[in-house]
Order: structure tokens, then C-alpha cells, then sequence
């Protein structure tokens, strides 16, 4: 029996959509299903509501929980990552809270940024531990990663783990359903190219019948910015450069410089910028899970439909040699995207058949956009390179080049904080401490 080993089982919710739909497509029914994470509560949860779901669906998969990861992974054709390390107490509050005192806000912090480059720094090792694991027990495995900051750890995987990694997110499956819906716009006959890097990449091309559609978002987007909306920053990005980009309002405004800045207090009212969004969602997670687990858990005729989640539409393509086409996350091999570094991840349209993940080549993006990317790489290959080599002066680059902590800060005073953010997080981050 084949497998599939899911890593951060405790997503129980997450898993249930992943995995409940593997458990409804024909392709998988053979697999065995072997679930681990390292809290024995969270993944007895998945296990039962896994479990509920296959009786009520009536699928043959089978559905096994591992205390030991290595064990869970072996002998697995494909790998699942959803972990989250560090959790949102502590970690999460500290990546917000630190920064806070040097008067530096964010709002997600789980990409890049300064919360996103520490997210980075205790999630890397984590992620090796996996590789060297694969590589003894699962070493053809194909890793799928979920976990954020997805182009690092992506990267890391395939480079310092050896592991076929390729990471997947939902930003690229919703750019263009969410913009259509936004501006009242059909989506009927639409074709679109998006490619970039993950969380930025661009909606290339967009066009109905041969006719670019981009003047008419454009019209109507410069009539959505005379009130206030949800996706402001995004519409005043493709306003000023010309292209609209795949991952939120909230994400963005701290990806560039111009958004979040002590100087100009108005533009977080202006662009409707939700500061510090990530800790009020985890909260109201966790007190939602407490009302949920019951009704899922306990459920037994809980039921499920196959999400938009790429996973199993990746394992049955590689199962039945039906093409699917994907967003992928991929390193930039050969120049997938040519005027982006050779050694960054980037996310590309990538064609799924019983070959693996094939990505596309794009060729080169519009200076602006590729400009604008690489101002996100410079940064990730920082972070890379100081949780390779351990030099905690590679954080102060990671930090330094990036693009709204550079905005805001001295260089000294960047300096302070990532040595209070080390001290901080503590054993979550022991090569550094």
C-alpha cells in the first residue's frame, strides 16, 4: 500500500480538507494515510474526525496516527508540511511585540518582514530534521509544503535538504476569482498567466475572447479606491505599477515600503491597513476550535467535499497521468523567470502528470515587477544563508534589506532588535542564543 505521511497532523482542520480529499478521490483509495504531529491531543482529533469522514464517504483509504516522525514517513510517496513552529504564544507574540517597541508595525509577519525572517530562523532546522529523515526512510518522496514563509523553506528543502520540494498556497487558485468578484466582473471564458514569487507574483495577462481586460479592472479598481474596501493595497499597487498581485491587502502592505511608515500616520486609515491582523486571527482560532472541536470531533457523520487545496489534485495526476495545472513554488532552475536570481524560489504555472511537478518558463517579467520581487529575495537569501551558516550577522542582513524594516529604522536600531529578538525567542532559536 502506498503513502501519503502528513506532517502537523494537529491542523486538524486543515488536514480534514487536504486529506478528506484525498479520501474522495477514486485515484488515492489504495493509500495509507499516516498522520504525526508532536501534540498527542491535536492529532487524536484528526485521526477521529479522518476517520468519520472516511465512514461517511465510504473511502478505503487507511488512516494511521505515528508518534515517531520517522516512522510515519517511511517508505511515503508524498509528504504533506503544514507545521507551525513556535506556535502563537510564544513566538507569534514575540515576532509582534519586540518589533512594537522599536515603533515597527506589521500585520501579518509570516513571510518577510522582521516577523517572517525569525519565523524563518526557528522553522529552518525543523524543516532539515524533516529532510534528513526523507531522505533515509522516503528519499523519492515529493514534499508538498504548506508552512510559511513558503519561497525559504521551499528553498531550503531543495537545496541544504536535498528533498523534491514543492510548496503550494492558496494566493494564486484566488487572485482572480476575488478580483472578478470584487469589481462585478464575469470570470466566464477569462484566461490569465501568473507567475512572480510567492504571495507577490503577478497577474501577467488577463484577457476574454483575445481583448485585454486589464484597462477595465483598471477603470473600475480607481473607482473602488474613492471609498474605503478591503483590497486597497493591492489596487494601489497595480495602479502605480501596472499589474495586480496574488496575495492580499494585508500581506502586501508589509512587503513594500510604502504602506506602513511613523511618518505618515494617515496612509494606515487611507489604505485601510489592518495592523497586527495575525495575532486577532490566531486568537479567534483558538477560541473558535474550542467551539468546533466538539461539533468535528465527535461528529460521526461529519461529512466533506473536495476543496480547492492542490494536494490531491497533484497526487492524482502523478497517480493517473492526467494532466492538472498548478501554481507551484519551485527554484528558479535555468531561469524559469529570467530576470529573477537563478538561486530564489519562485512561483510559476507548473504542469502536474505522472512525470512530477514541470515548471513553465516565463521568460522575463516587466522590470518593475521583477524589481519589486527582488527586493523580497534579497531578504530570503539572507535568512537562508545565516540559518545555513549560523552567523548571526546575516540576520542583521536579512533585516537590513528589508524593504519596510529599512524604512523605518536605523541601522543600529535594527541591529538592537533582531539581538532582543533572539534573546527573546531563546531556545527557539539555539544556534543563535
Amino acid at each position: 500500500m502506498s503513502k501519503i505521511a502528513f506532517i502537523g497532523a494537529g491542523s486538524t482542520v486543515f488536514a480534514k480538507n487536504v486529506l478528506g480529499d484525498v479520501m474522495l478521490t477514486p485515484a488515492l483509495q489504495d493509500f495509507e494515510i499516516a498522520l504525526f504531529d508532536i501534540d498527542p491531543v491535536r492529532l487524536k482529533d484528526s485521526e477521529n474526525i479522518l476517520n468519520n469522514i472516511k465512514k461517511t464517504s465510504g473511502s478505503s483509504c487507511a488512516i494511521k496516527s505515528f508518534s515517531d516522525r520517522k516512522e510515519a514517513l517511511r517508505g511515503a510517496k508524498y509528504v504533506v508540511n503544514a507545521i507551525q513552529v513556535g506556535g502563537y504564544d510564544p513566538c507569534t507574540i514575540t515576532d509582534f511585540e519586540v518589533p512594537k517597541k522599536y515603533g515597527l508595525r506589521q500585520t501579518i509577519a509570516d513571510t518577510v518582514g522582521i516577523g517572517g525572517i525569525f519565523r524563518s530562523l526557528r522553522t529552518i532546522p525543523v524543516m532539515l530534521d524533516f529532510a534528513a529523515d526523507i531522505r533515509e526512510v522516503c528519499p523519492e518522496a515529493l514534499f508538498l509544503n504548506y508552512t510559511n514563509p513558503m519561497a525559504v523553506l521551499t528553498n531550503v528543502m531543495n537545496t541544504s535538504g536535498g528533498v523534491n520540494t514543492v510548496g503550494v498556497c492558496h494566493s494564486v487558485q484566488s487572485c482572480l476569482p476575488e478580483l472578478f468578484k470584487h469589481l462585478d466582473l464575469d470570470q466566464t471564458g477569462v484566461k490569465s498567466k501568473i507567475a512572480g514569487i510567492n504571495h507577490m507574483a503577478w497577474l501577467l495577462e488577463v484577457t476574454k475572447d483575445g481583448k485585454d481586460l486589464y484597462p477595465e479592472i483598471k477603470r473600475r479598481a480607481a473607482e473602488k479606491q474613492k471609498e474605503q474596501h478591503y483590497d486597497m493595497v493591492r489596487y494601489e499597487m497595480m495602479l502605480k505599477f501596472g499589474y495586480y498581485i496574488t496575495e492580499s491587502s494585508e500581506h502586501n502592505a508589509e512587503y513594500h515600503p510604502y504602506f506602513i511608515k511613523r511618518g505618515y500616520p494617515e496612509l494606515i486609515e487611507r489604505f485601510n491597513i489592518p495592523l497586527d491582523e495575525y495575532p486577532r486571527r490566531c486568537v479567534e482560532q483558538i477560541s473558535r476550535w474550542k467551539s468546533m472541536r466538539e461539533q468535528l470531533v465527535n461528529e460521526s457523520n461529519v461529512t466533506h467535499e473536495r476543496s480547492h487545496e492542490y494536494a490531491s489534485y497533484i497526487f492524482e495526476a502523478m497517480e493517473t497521468d492526467v494532466p492538472f495545472k498548478i501554481g507551484g513554488n519551485v527554484m528558479n532552475t535555468g531561469g524559469l523567470i529570467a530576470n529573477l536570481p537563478r538561486e530564489a524560489c519562485v512561483e510559476v504555472p507548473c504542469l502536474v502528470d505522472r512525470s512530477g511537478v514541470n515548471p513553465t518558463h516565463i521568460g522575463h517579467l516587466p522590470p518593475q515587477l521583477a524589481a519589486l520581487n527582488r527586493t523580497n529575495i534579497n531578504t530570503q537569501l539572507l535568512t537562508i544563508e545565516a540559518a545555513v551558516t549560523g552567523k548571526r550577522e546575516h540576520i542583521y542582513h536579512a533585516a537590513m534589506l528589508d524593504p519596510h524594516t529599512s524604512a523605518e529604522l536605523s541601522m543600529d536600531d535594527i541591529v538592537s532588535m533582531c539581538d532582543d529578538l533572539i534573546e527573546a525567542h531563546g531556545d527557539w532559536l539555539p544556534k543563535f542564543s
